[in-house]
């Protein structure tokens, strides 16, 4: 495993992080790309007390922008050419009235934007064989997530690369929940069923 220094909201950053890939690859191509890095809000008074949307946007929708759109010629050269953003539930309009109490409103407004960036991605790049991908991780015991959370990082990240190493063009544009067994019929909003989640 090689680790590469890279700030995703600086695009100089990121330029410099693709020719440090492209070298360690060596002629060969990418075949996954994960966007995983996040931040979110509290706002106790909610839309009033939201002052962070432009930072909180800035990381959430328009870096994953950036990033995947530096590495789409070494995922070209791939043989999987398969992109995941990780979103949240909490980014899901249809479920919008279960996650009421949870005032993070920028975080939420941020990952409907980036469910929305990863259809238009997968919409524009269908014919040459791409696979995008939202997929969310589960509520887990992150920095952003707390001790509070319903699963330890491990099993999220397991459940994860369960979906991408399954994932296919044909689930290209698809938003999709992890699986755990035991938490299918959960009672309240966190249930992690493997299923696609509402747009």
């Amino acid at each position: 495993m090689q680790i590469i220094k890279l700030d995703v909201t600086d695009e100089s950053s990121v330029k410099d992080g693709v020719a440090a890939v492209e070298r360690q690859l060596q002629g060969k191509g990418l075949d996954y790309l994960v966007n995983n890095a996040g931040v979110s809000d509290w706002s106790p008074t909610g839309l009033e007390g939201m002052d962070n949307l432009n930072e909180t946007f800035n990381v959430n929708v328009t870096a994953p922008h950036l990033v995947s759109r530096a590495f789409l010629p070494l995922l070209r050269k791939g043989e999987k050419k398969t992109v995941i953003n990780i979103s949240t539930t909490l980014g899901s309009i249809a479920m919008a009235d279960a996650f009421r109490p949870l005032l993070s409103p920028a975080y939420k407004i941020s990952k409907a934007a980036l469910n929305m960036l990863t259809v238009q991605y997968a919409q524009q790049y269908a014919k040459d064989g791409f696979t995008f991908l939202a997929i969310s991780p589960g509520w887990l015991r992150t920095d952003l997530g707390g001790s509070r959370a319903d699963l330890p990082v491990e099993v999220g990240a397991e459940r994860v690369l369960d979906i991408i190493q399954k994932a296919t063009p044909e689930q290209n544009g698809k938003f999709v929940n992890i699986y755990v067994p035991g938490w299918e019929t959960r009672e309240g909003p966190d249930q992690y069923d493997g299923n696609e989640i509402p747009w």
